[in-house]
């Protein structure tokens, strides 16, 4: 039943016994266990984009994640719009807009973001006098293209599932996170490598 489901995933999740997976050590930044995150934390990443790039940890797995597929512009992209939003003195917006704007969007951009053109459009006319909003729309858009896309692909792969999976609790149909609108598929090629 769903109950007994779910007691025995609680009770597994207390495990304290370790899984090394040797094929994504060189390949992702490891956490130190001093720096874990709670199971329960890095479960609340399932359930929505926003959940992971609002906690530092999950923030960290996503760019590392990103980089592996060299598409690590887009959070970088959504970073820099959040901090932007929190600048405090007029004479920095315009610098700040500028070197967003020359470094994501524009034609030359080096990390350019796939953006239409009609919101491309209307960021550079915002450049024009910018305010602390002009690149929400921009936002918006690489925030819903990562959440339809490389999110889902995240919460797949070994960045995600690594930190989901009850230590050492193997890859059976009852250890597996789901969450509503996400199945996570267990990864055994990964798990058979666990020690």
């Amino acid at each position: 039943s769903a109950k007994d489901m779910k007691h025995r995933l609680g009770f597994l999740l207390q495990k304290s016994d370790s899984c090394d997976y040797s094929s994504s050590q060189g390949k992702k930044e490891k956490l130190s266990s001093s720096q874990r995150v709670s199971q329960e934390e890095v479960r609340k990443w399932a359930d929505s984009l926003e959940n992971l790039i609002h906690h530092d940890r999950g923030l960290a797995a996503f760019r590392a994640f990103l980089k592996s597929e060299y598409s690590e512009e887009n959070i970088e992209f959504w970073v820099s719009c959040e901090d932007y939003k929190k600048t405090k003195s007029p004479a920095k917006l315009s610098p700040k807009a500028r070197k967003i704007f020359d470094e994501f969007i524009s034609v030359q951009a080096t990390k350019e973001v796939n953006l239409d053109s009609c919101t491309r459009e209307k960021t550079s006319h915002n450049m024009l006098e910018p305010t602390l909003s002009c690149f929400d729309e921009a936002q918006r858009k690489i925030f819903t293209l990562m959440e339809k896309d490389s999110y889902r692909r995240f919460l797949k792969s070994p960045y995600y599932l690594d930190l989901v999976s009850p230590p050492g609790a193997g890859c059976r149909p009852e250890n597996c996170k789901r969450s509503h609108a996400h199945t996570l598929d267990c990864n055994s090629n990964i798990i058979s490598q666990c020690a």
